[in-house]
């Protein structure tokens, strides 16, 4: 069965969060966002807006889509 994209996107944003070698309290001060909220988003407690995955997808040097593509 596929990931819904909510689980492809929380794992996506884990992956390249660690790719970068940035661990969620260093990803959280260059977003200017709580740890916590980091946190509940890559566990799927909470969804970021649109302009706060634009925040993350620019720290981790990414395109917004790339954070919904399956990873292959």
């Amino acid at each position: 069965m596929a990931n819904s994209t909510s689980d492809i996107f929380r794992n996506n944003l884990k992956f390249y969060r660690n790719k970068q070698g940035y661990t969620q309290e260093r990803l959280s001060e260059i977003c200017n966002i709580s740890t916590d909220y980091l946190s509940q988003i890559e566990r799927g407690k909470r969804t970021p807006s649109f302009k706060r995955m634009e925040l993350l997808a620019k720290a981790l040097n990414i395109e917004v889509y790339k954070l919904f593509m399956p990873l292959q």
